[in-house]
């Protein structure tokens, strides 16, 4: 049985992978009727990530993890936990066990967590509860998806906004009474659903005389664009407003706003909302599009390797999307 202590949280490293092929806005015009002007005015982006045939979530997955266990210096061997935070695993049963063994984690226990791109935010704060409660010292969380997947590549209100990747943190105990997991809130809405959906659609198949099953396979995302946006701008600032105020700080406190890259217009809006100079706001989605669970995590590697995010910076977080669901989570770095 583990020894149960009283801990706080330290964000120790952090590591990203992405495809290397991808294609820019140039690119999706010879396939869809857009433009590079057209794509990047409405949502700031130039290019994104693909993942090839070749490729696995859990293999991108996997080099993401190796670069924050390496930043903590900490060994696969050493952790507790994984949770990867993804809604599009290679094998439906989950991918967390495959990267632990890709690891090497041989002690960690491994399972995946479904809340889109609001996946990384809310697996923060669920490997915090077992980090304060003294079940585990040492975990590794994950972001990956691989939307290409999932795609409708004919259909350009969607097919120009999503790329693959992968993002890792690891969170470790920190003993002496400090946190740096400040404040929290995590909210979800199903009335608003069918908003952004990756739906099963099934069809009846009769096995015997009154009994049948539904034999199917999942749709291509499907997004009414003008709902989300209203809103990812109405909810998003509040419920970082929220965590703020649970962790007693007022919006000045922040060092780095890093939200979800969902869109540059979202971002510009939230940011603005709260009164948040353009400065302090993290963005990356010019070169790789929307990563869904990904993103944060991506955004967060690149701006802490360029020295932008230094320790002991605070950070808003904030992942919204289908569910629909949205959180915010406000720490410090390192």
């Amino acid at each position: 049985m583990l020894e149960q202590f009283q801990a706080g949280i330290a964000i120790t490293g952090c590591g990203a992978c992405t495809p290397q092929a991808g294609v820019d806005n140039f690119g999706l015009s010879q396939i869809v009727e857009t433009s590079d002007e057209w794509i990047a005015t409405r949502t700031g982006i130039k290019q994104r990530r693909l993942a090839s045939p070749d490729d696995s979530l859990s293999a991108i997955a996997t080099s993401a993890a190796i670069n924050a266990l390496e930043m903590a210096a900490i060994a696969p061997e050493d952790l507790d936990l994984i949770i990867l935070a993804t809604s599009t695993p290679d094998d439906l049963f989950g991918s967390a066990s495959l990267i632990q063994a890709q690891l090497g984690a041989t002690r960690a226990v491994a399972f995946d967590l479904t809340a889109a791109c609001s996946g990384f935010v809310f697996g923060m704060v669920t490997a915090a509860q077992f980090i304060r409660t003294g079940v585990y010292r040492n975990v590794l969380l994950i972001g990956a998806d691989v939307l290409s997947r999932w795609v409708d590549w004919s259909d350009r209100s969607t097919c120009v906004l999503f790329g693959d990747g992968a993002g890792a943190v690891v969170m470790q105990a920190l003993e002496g009474g400090c946190d740096r997991l400040l404040g929290f809130e995590l909210r979800s809405d199903g009335t608003q659903n069918h908003f952004l959906s990756l739906a099963y659609q099934a069809q009846p198949q009769e096995l015997i005389e009154g009994v049948s099953v539904a034999k199917g396979i999942y749709q291509p995302i499907t997004m009414n664009g003008q709902e989300v946006y209203r809103f990812a701008v109405k909810r998003v600032p509040e419920v970082i407003e929220k965590a703020l105020f649970r962790a007693n700080l007022s919006v000045d406190r922040v060092d780095w706003l890093l939200l979800h890259q969902a869109n540059q217009r979202i971002l510009d809006a939230v940011a603005s909302r709260l009164k948040i100079p353009d400065s302090k706001v993290i963005s990356n989605l010019a070169n790789y599009g929307n990563t869904s669970a990904a993103s944060i995590p991506i955004a967060l590697d690149q701006a802490v390797r360029q020295g932008k995010i230094k320790p002991g910076d605070t950070i808003a977080a904030s992942g919204f999307g289908a569910g629909l669901t949205w959180g915010a989570a406000i720490f410090q770095w390192g």
